[in-house]
């Protein structure tokens, strides 16, 4: 019995099937795993390549971006040395600045785009507010009167002088100090200084982005004191500074800028405009002395050297390079400032429009 007993005891070894099927299931697990293994070296390997790719087509992007201010600035040059010494020396549309550059092939694979709007036909923010921190009542009254043509509540100018001058205290109003943007959420306080882009309208309670959009295309933020100049401004920006109600220039945009392109110079005329803007009651020569030099609204350059808001020539220029290199698309954005001399160099880029 003991010797049955002991026999039972004994353990059985395993049958060749049994060790077959863990074999295959070891094969199974390592192939898997060094599939894993390779999938993420692989794609490893391409993002690095493709993160290199892109890294070569940004600076390829911005070198020829660079080209394009070059470019642009040349031909600013070429204006200026072909008016000095003329009797008139305007900034108008039709002079061949403002003609689109492009599409062109840079290189093979590399196409460029490129387009210069005059800056200073549009209205400037930073106009708003003087530097002795009071607001211009000739500049709140046109912004006032551009936000009634865009279809935009008037109350906004006053979120805007406030949005920029020091004092803590709303100066009307619908005005909006800390007071209210600390009821925000996430709370965050007033700039209480120039504006550096437009889009921190953005950052007045409630304005939106449908609002922005529809008053983005009319505004700048230059300097205190840059001028307008009236024979680039949009029509829309013209009529903001006219009589209440009346709208001279806007109502036909088409035909308006069919008579600018056959004027052959400054269209409107200065006079034509400060007839209107007498209509207005607002005096064409109002306004504080313009600092010269220094930084101011967030760009630095020079002034022109006038009080009077209104102009026929321009210093600041707007340049929106688009770059296609493969399937990979850039935009660049300039502001390009030309001094006195005629010589022109960028003091701002950016990669959104605004």
């Amino acid at each position: 019995m003991s010797a049955r007993r002991g026999q039972r005891q004994r353990p059985r070894a395993k049958s060749p099937h049994a060790q077959r099927g863990i074999a295959l299931l070891v094969a199974i697990l390592l192939v898997a795993l060094g599939t894993i293994i390779a999938a993420a070296v692989a794609y490893e390997n391409v993002m690095t390549a493709r993160r290199g790719t892109a890294t070569f087509a940004l600076d390829q992007a911005l070198l020829i971006g660079e080209g394009a201010e070059a470019l642009a600035a040349y031909g600013l040059r070429q204006i200026k040395t072909n008016t000095r010494g003329s009797a008139s020396q305007d900034i108008y549309v039709g002079q061949g600045w403002d003609k689109p550059y492009g599409p062109l092939e840079v290189v093979p694979g590399v196409m460029l785009t490129a387009g210069l709007e005059d800056a200073q036909g549009r209205f400037n923010l930073n106009n708003l507010v003087r530097p002795d921190d009071s607001p211009d009542p000739v500049q709140i009254a046109a912004f006032t009167k551009l936000l009634e043509i865009v279809g935009l509540e008037p109350k906004w100018a006053g979120f805007v002088v406030d949005w920029i001058d020091m004092d803590i205290a709303p100066s009307n109003p619908d005005g909006a100090e800390d007071s209210v943007y600390m009821g925000q959420t996430p709370p965050y306080r007033t700039a209480n200084r120039y504006i550096t882009s437009t889009t921190e309208l953005l950052a007045l309670p409630g304005f939106g982005a449908d609002r922005y959009k529809r008053l983005a295309p009319y505004l700048s933020t230059l300097p205190y004191g840059t001028q307008l100049n009236v024979c680039t401004a949009d029509p829309v920006v013209l009529d903001a500074f006219g009589p209440p109600g009346v709208n001279q220039y806007s109502t036909d945009v088409e035909q308006f800028t069919k008579n600018r392109a056959a004027a052959g110079g400054c269209f409107p005329t200065m006079a034509t405009f400060r007839t209107g803007v007498a209509a207005a009651g607002q005096p064409p020569v109002q306004g504080t002395p313009q600092v010269q030099g220094g930084v101011q609204g967030g760009v630095q350059g020079g002034g022109t050297g006038s009080n009077q808001p209104f102009g026929t020539t321009s210093q600041y220029f707007r340049l929106t390079s688009f770059i296609t290199i493969g399937s990979a698309e850039f935009n660049l954005y300039s502001l390009l400032y030309q001094d006195g001399t005629g010589a022109v160099r960028p003091i701002q880029r950016s990669f959104t429009p605004d």
